[in-house]
């Protein structure tokens, strides 16, 4: 029986490590977080004929001497576990600055394997390696991969199966003072001054052409915001037919349930709760979420295989900075805009424990998918005038409600960091990639599976108790009055002093478990139907709306109160999840909400006056 080795996969980020680790494990890989740390971890299998194979993909690093959660599980695991080996990935375009990781690597490791990757993007930028004599430089072996092309993962196999059965080092010596570190990247570019060779001297003048564009003062925030729209735009056009053909399946679906439930002799008060409570909330929420985050996440995915995110962090680092925050909450935020839950894991990413919290908190300022129906049908209905309902027209105005947002995010983190979390910005490593064609297959099915059904399950384990309790309180009569009407009626006198009505304000409390199920609630209520009805055209709503006292006021106050109010139930547990606190998850609910009173009621009072 063949044995079963551990091998670490190490690396600087944006190397080509994790298409590495997918190129060798395929299928057969798990994640999870790390014992103690919120870190994300990856274990792949795979065997070739003399070996099997237990693959550790370790969070990117650029040193084993730690300045972030990152870089310290990766030394513990190189240092602590001694696997069996480490294979070291270095990118072909920027060896020098990988190297200084491989002479690390190499001192406190039993085995190591370097794998030169990116090839075919040296080869373009007319950089050539002599892999043979770095080879004999490092004193280990090294092969040269292009992690697309499945004959050089091949290669790099064979490779391995020949490291592991060289006998293991024994002698480790491992200084990490700062004159150690210091003396190993001067090594590192002695090795590359001796390795590689450059056909011309501007090998990054396209990238650097392209930067010049996209990081300039002048025309950074308007390509960001026009890229956004883009987006936006797709993402609305994209998802109505998946939609549409959603709630047909399911309008299928919820008859073929129901003749079974009447077959079986289930009682009326169980069958309706089923099929028109928890049934018909799944349904629509699996309706109208899946197909835009089917679409917005794999575009997002595809602009960070592209390189164009870190520039966005970058971008507003500065702004970030102003506000006692940094630049990667950036890209924290730019995930929320698909989903907010998925934005709060992506916190992960800062490495400083105060800014990662005010990257929490306001994480809820940016809207969600789920929040974009309610924010688009409102302004079709009431702020697109003549009657045009263009989808281009509506993510221009959709991208200034988000810019509002983003200013809003901007604010709360400053409100943060002059209170309840004040501190001194830190200064971190942003590495600027070369620009890279997209893996478009591989970023969908990743995209898909990581992060939309992730999201998507989570939203369903709350969506059915919830669609019980919305189908009680929706036909539950006390004096021939629902509970929902005396809850509406209740609320109503504060509703108003933020230009709404109970009605509304009840709607929002009950969409806690997913924002899609606000403006259904809205129609059931003022409809009186008991159940959540769908396929209402927009004339029909903004009638309905405006028979029930909507005007112009009333829709600007619900797009305000839904840009800003509490988080969604999964993004509530994500927080508690990530922060393990009680009092700071209730602060993530306190403070978009507190946000939302005070501008609703500022508006208000704006507008009466001047009306």
């Amino acid at each position: 029986m063949n044995k079963t080795y551990t091998v670490a996969l190490a690396g600087n980020p944006n190397v080509g490590k994790s298409t590495i680790f997918n190129a060798l494990t395929g299928m057969h890989q798990h994640t999870g977080n790390w014992t103690g740390k919120t870190v994300d971890s990856a274990i792949g299998y795979f065997k070739t004929k003399t070996n099997n194979y237990r693959l550790v993909d370790l969070p990117g690093t650029y040193s084993l001497m730690p300045h972030s959660p990152e870089e310290t599980v990766a030394r513990d695991f190189v240092i602590n576990e001694k696997p069996d080996a480490v294979i070291v990935v270095c990118d072909a375009t920027t060896l020098c600055r990988n190297l200084t990781l491989v002479l690390q690597t190499i001192k406190v490791s039993q085995r190591v394997l370097v794998c030169v990757n990116l090839l075919d993007e040296a080869d373009k930028k007319g950089i050539k390696i002599d892999l043979k004599l770095l080879s004999e430089k490092l004193g280990v072996r090294v092969v040269g991969t292009t992690a697309r092309n499945k004959k050089s993962v091949k290669n790099l196999t064979l490779t391995l199966d020949e490291v592991l059965n060289q006998p293991p080092k024994t002698d480790f010596d491992f200084n990490t003072n700062e004159e150690a570190a210091l003396l190993t990247v001067k090594t590192a570019e002695e090795i590359c001054s001796t390795v590689v060779t450059y056909k011309t001297d501007n090998h990054n003048e396209r990238d650097l052409k392209i930067d010049k564009i996209i990081t300039s003062k002048i025309f950074a925030f308007p390509i960001m915001l026009a890229l956004l729209c883009l987006v936006f735009w797709i993402t609305i056009s994209g998802a109505n037919y998946p939609s549409d053909m959603l709630f047909s399946a399911f309008s299928q679906l919820e008859d073929w349930l129901s003749t079974l439930l009447l077959s079986l002799n289930c009682p009326e008060i169980i069958h309706n709760a089923i099929i028109f409570g928890v049934f018909r909330t799944v349904s629509f929420i699996v309706s109208v979420m899946l197909p835009p985050m089917a679409i917005f996440f794999p575009l997002f995915t595809l602009l960070e295989d592209l390189g164009f995110l870190p520039r966005i962090a970058f971008n507003l680092d500065k702004p970030f900075k102003n506000c006692g925050a940094c630049g990667k909450q950036a890209l924290t935020m730019c995930m929320g805009f698909g989903c907010n839950a998925a934005g709060v894991t992506g916190c992960r990413i800062i490495d400083s424990p105060r800014e990662r919290l005010l990257a929490i908190l306001t994480n809820a300022f940016v809207p969600c998918n789920g929040r974009f129906p309610t924010i688009i049908a409102i302004i079709t209905m009431f702020l697109i005038s003549g009657g045009i309902s263009g989808s281009f027209l509506s993510a221009i105005i959709l991208t200034a409600v988000i810019t509002f947002g983003i200013i809003l995010t901007f604010l709360a983190t400053k409100l943060l960091s002059k209170t309840v979390l004040k501190g001194v910005p830190s200064n971190f490593i942003l590495e600027l990639p070369p620009y890279r064609r997209p893996q478009i297959l591989k970023v969908i099915v990743r995209s898909i599976f990581d992060r939309t059904l992730f999201v998507l399950g989570r939203s369903l384990i709350v969506a059915a108790p919830a669609g019980l309790i919305i189908f009680i309180m929706s036909n539950a009569k006390i004096n021939d009055i629902t509970l929902l009407s005396y809850c509406a009626d209740f609320l109503d006198p504060f509703a108003r002093l933020l230009g709404l009505d109970g009605v509304i304000l009840i709607a929002f409390i009950l969409g806690f478990p997913a924002n899609e199920i606000v403006i259904p609630i809205i129609i059931m209520a003022y409809m009186g139907t008991g159940v959540l009805e769908d396929g209402f055209s927009l004339s029909f709503m903004k009638n309905l709306f405006t028979q029930n006292g909507w005007t112009v006021k009333t829709a600007i106050s619900m797009l305000i109160f839904t840009l800003c109010h509490w988080p969604c139930s999964t993004t509530v547990l994500t927080i508690k999840k990530e922060t393990a606190s009680v009092k700071w998850t209730l602060l993530s609910i306190l403070l978009p909400t507190a946000f939302g009173v005070v501008l609703c009621m500022i508006f208000n009072f704006i507008y009466n006056l001047m009306f």
